[in-house]
């Protein structure tokens, strides 16, 4: 759980405190420590629009078009998934810290590398301007509706157009592999062709959102 701090004189309104609860079905297994050498790797979707979105309305920044959380339930999406690739290796949401924070504790867990190409991740123009802007890296942005998953290569076209099928996938990508170099290290290839290292996010790029 989560211990909440708020400024005095501004938090004098209702708090509504809530639980979700889950079934994990028999012999499903997606925890971080199963990825595996030539997995391929997929996100359901638009990175960063969360952060943006909250950190918009706080600064009172504009972007040009609005930019909108992405707050969403994944239970649908992701037993939708579970039908296109029982075998599925690793799901993970990519809430704080977002997709490279995600990456790095996958890499450590399971003793593998992880490369992914930057001109394939899926963000939305105003996200990718406004992180240009404000020098932070869309990978590093919290998201509250969207998840990382590692796939058998064999099942992820499957995947990845069961995904694209549903409402909070439509923008789902595959975005790289997971290698057997350079285990516990997440490599990014960049847009001009270059390799770089991503570390784990060190520090908050914002203010905690969540």
């Amino acid at each position: 759980g989560d211990t909440k701090v708020v400024d005095k004189g501004h938090g004098d309104g209702v708090f509504i405190n809530t639980s979700g609860f889950g079934l994990i079905a028999p012999g499903v297994e997606i925890g971080p420590a199963r990825a595996q050498p030539d997995d391929v790797v997929i996100v359901s979707g638009q990175l960063g629009n969360h952060g943006v979105a909250i950190l918009s309305v706080r600064a009172g920044l504009e972007f040009g078009a609005p930019i909108l959380s992405d707050c969403a339930p994944l239970n649908g999406l992701v037993a939708t998934m579970l039908d296109a690739a029982p075998d599925l290796h690793v799901l993970r949401d990519l809430t704080r810290g977002g997709l490279a924070s995600a990456l790095n504790e996958i890499a450590k867990a399971a003793r593998v590398g992880i490369a992914y190409d930057e001109r394939r991740l899926p963000v939305h123009p105003a996200v990718h301007a406004a992180c240009e802007m404000l020098g932070m890296d869309p990978v590093y942005v919290a998201n509250e509706g969207k998840l990382v998953v590692f796939v058998p290569a064999h099942q992820a076209e499957a995947l990845l157009a069961a995904m694209r099928g549903h409402p909070l996938g439509a923008d789902a990508a595959v975005i790289g592999q997971v290698t057997a170099d350079h285990p516990g290290v997440v490599v990014a290839r960049t847009r001009i062709g270059g390799r770089r290292v991503v570390d784990m996010q060190v520090g908050e790029q914002l203010p905690r959102i969540c």
